[in-house]
């Protein structure tokens, strides 16, 4: 495939301009502020879930069409009103999500048209309030291979825990440094539940004592009187109660909190698009009915899975377990062989909320294994593909509070197995246990809607703002990084004003560092103006708005948000960027700033022949078109070692598709004559004739060969 890659020069003035100050393609008036799947989901129209089907080898059966299907719904047939194959991660899953629904597709003013390959959404949600020591290791090792092995290009994954330990990097992210700080945060809590009485009395034993297991219990009574001598039977049994009572109530605490912080999660990845998979790691829980609130929240989980469009799969962080006996708690003495007889089901009971998790959401368990990759792979393969299919919910049923079973049956294929959701609730059910009226939402303030907006977990896209951080070390050593966020003209309303069209946008942003502590801030009403004789909002520019500010080396979370002043609509976008540490003299690299060229030339030279950056357009949200050219600029830090003061310093070009290079350059010598040797610019153009839309991967690597390191900066962009 050609490419075309040209070196150029960049002047570092130019380039702390470009990020210091944004300006966009028509004037604007500012007054600074000093203030510092979806798979299953109720419509009035139509509503739709998600099937898998499988032959006998495992394998997704494909060829299926719509009258191969039976569906039912509280065991009545109904019409399937859509029917579609459906590949998890693309463009267009959500447009057939949509037509699923019933509704005509996307207005200009809607939501924005969802970037092509988008990718999986992945959640490993982490149950650390029962998990032990060496399923932790087992845990930390497992996501860690999934990083650096089986996470693609453009993949966002969010690693969670039960116990909130990870704190602010709990986030969805395509960030890998992001979402290895977040394991690192990862330990073993030591949560468990214990009885200090004699026997010692096990969660399960206690669990049986309150189900009437009249074995278990004549033990703990027998050895009760045995051990207090002038101790009444109706006493010891009093006692023995007592103690499994205490038991399942600490048990239950930690069982909530854990049902609590997975509901949670899959409640607020609602407004994320398409499928979303979510891995649950735990050593498992008991299920109990009378001291615990957990079936109903079981419940509750399936059908918030239904209206998110999640699917979950529960991983056994044990592997493959021989014995639940935990060996630092001495084990009663029982000759008669009645504890031992009644824990022989303690490990499938500790299974049962994780396989009903599973099996209910349209995903499965997978236990008794060392190998958890192998489960984690295979449900990337189950998941990427399924058929959509959609019906007319019955008239009267919007109001009601009923959770209603799905079935789904093929018609004479019994060679093939069929994997469906369990159900949902017509209503969502508020946590008293009614179901949630849809009241009038209260006034808010601009101010208000878009500190909002900067809050969410998940970026809000009814107004698309694409965001991108840029970093590099002035000449007096300072970090300087710029946050510029860019707002498309076609989602923003035009008026009237002095005879001029124009549009009012709030703007607001913070940056945080990893521990989720605030630091600067920004706050604008800017008066964005379009060129005179345009009628309607113009398109194909957009309004740019940049924030400069000085940080130190860390790990940084930048959040901005907009609000358009006439409409209402509200967006928000989230970016994480690493700035190094130039400190400790080692080979860094600024941002990787890439941008446009503006004339047709894509390279001029000036009369000495030495190449100068010219017409140089930052580009924010990394969109180019189809046969254009790049233009990319990075400094490289910390070339002079001590092995040679000069530095001998060379770049390779690379651009990756799915993790697979489509463009490698050969190494090109760096040129450092008459540059600043403490931060050495290089510059190219990069020609992207030849390349199909898509989102694309570049990178750029610099090898100081003299002291025979490298290092590298990647930056996301796509073609239209």
């Amino acid at each position: 495939m050609p490419a075309l890659i040209k070196s150029l020069k960049p002047i570092t003035s130019l380039l702390i301009g470009l990020l210091t100050f944004a300006i966009p393609a028509f004037s604007q008036t500012t007054s600074r502020s000093q203030d510092p799947g979806e798979v299953v989901r109720v419509y009035t129209d139509l509503v739709q879930t998600d099937v898998m089907v499988f032959d006998k080898q495992g394998r997704f059966a494909n060829g299926l069409r719509k009258k191969d299907f039976e569906l039912r719904i509280d065991g009545k047939i109904r019409p399937i009103e859509f029917f579609e194959r459906v590949t998890v991660g693309t463009a267009n899953e959500e447009t057939q999500l949509l037509a699923a629904r019933g509704t005509s597709g996307l207005s200009k003013a809607g939501t924005p048209a969802v970037p092509l390959d988008r990718g999986r959404t992945i959640f490993f949600y982490i149950d650390d309030l029962h998990l032990g020591v060496s399923s932790m290791a087992a845990t930390r090792k497992l996501i860690a291979g999934f990083i650096d092995a089986e996470m693609n290009q453009n993949d966002e994954v969010g690693i969670t825990s039960a116990s909130g330990q990870i704190g602010f990097l709990q986030q969805l992210t395509d960030n890998k440094t992001v979402l290895r700080a977040a394991l690192q945060r990862l330990s073993t809590r030591s949560y468990s539940v214990r009885d200090f009485d004699r026997p010692a009395m096990s969660e399960y034993q206690a669990l049986l004592i309150d189900r009437y297991d009249r074995g278990v219990f004549e033990f703990f009574v027998e050895e009760t009187m045995r051990q207090n001598q002038f101790m009444g039977r109706q006493t010891a049994e009093g006692i023995v109660r007592a103690r499994a009572t205490s038991l399942l109530q600490q048990a239950a605490n930690f069982t909530r909190s854990t049902l609590a912080g997975l509901e949670s999660l899959v409640k607020s990845s609602r407004n994320l698009p398409g499928r979303k998979l979510v891995f649950f790691l735990s050593d498992g829980f008991f299920l109990d009915n009378r001291n615990s609130d957990s079936q109903e929240r079981l419940r509750k989980i399936t059908s918030d899975a239904a209206r998110s469009g999640v699917v979950i799969y529960s991983l056994d962080a044990r592997g493959l377990v021989a014995s639940l006996d935990d060996l630092s708690v001495e084990a009663p003495f029982d000759p008669t062989g009645r504890l031992a007889s009644a824990t022989l089901g303690e490990l499938p009971a500790s299974q049962d909320a994780m396989n009903a998790l599973a099996r209910d959401t349209g995903g499965r368990p997978f236990f008794n294994s060392n190998a958890l990759n192998i489960g984690v792979t295979k449900a990337l393969e189950e998941t990427s593909v399924y058929y959509l299919l959609a019906w007319k919910p019955e008239p009267g049923t919007s109001d009601t509070r009923k959770f209603r079973r799905i079935e789904v049956k093929l018609i004479d294929r019994p060679e093939l197995s069929v994997r469906v959701r369990r159900g949902f609730f017509d209503v969502e059910p508020t946590a008293d246990g009614t179901s949630a009226k849809s009241n009038k939402p209260a006034t808010k303030t601009p101010e208000v809607q878009v500190r909002e907006a900067l809050g969410t977990p998940f970026p809000e896209r009814t107004l698309p703002i694409a965001l991108t951080l840029n970093y590099v070390s002035e000449p007096n050593n300072r970090l300087l990084l710029s946050s510029s966020m860019q707002i498309p003209n076609e989602f923003m309303s035009f008026s009237s004003v002095d005879g001029k069209r124009a549009a009012v946008v709030h703007v607001a942003g913070t940056v945080f560092n990893d521990q989720g502590r605030a630091g600067a801030r920004f706050g604008e009403r800017i008066t964005f103006t379009s060129p005179a004789g345009i009628s309607s909002s113009p398109s194909g520019d957009s309004l740019i708005y940049s924030f400069p500010v000085f940080l130190g080396p860390g790990l940084y979370q930048v959040r901005v948000a907009a609000r358009d002043e006439k409409s209402g609509r509200t967006g928000s976008a989230h970016g994480w960027v690493e700035i190094p540490d130039l400190s400790n003299r080692k080979l860094a690299l600024s941002s990787l700033i890439i941008g446009s060229t503006n004339r047709g030339s894509v390279m001029n030279k000036s009369s000495d022949s030495s190449p100068v950056v010219d017409d140089f357009s930052l580009s924010v949200d990394h969109q180019f078109q189809h046969n254009s050219h790049i233009r990319f600029l990075i400094f490289a830090y910390n070339s002079r070692s001590s092995v040679s003061t000069v530095p001998d310093l060379a770049a390779q070009v690379q651009v990756l598709r799915d993790n697979q290079p489509v463009v490698t350059t050969a190494l090109k010598k760096i040129p450092t004559e008459g540059v600043d040797l403490d931060r050495v610019p290089y510059a190219a153009d990069l020609s992207l004739a030849g390349l199909s839309s898509g989102r694309y991967l570049l990178q750029v690597t610099v090898i100081d060969r003299a002291s025979k390191t490298s290092t590298s900066q990647q930056v996301r962009f796509g073609i239209e």
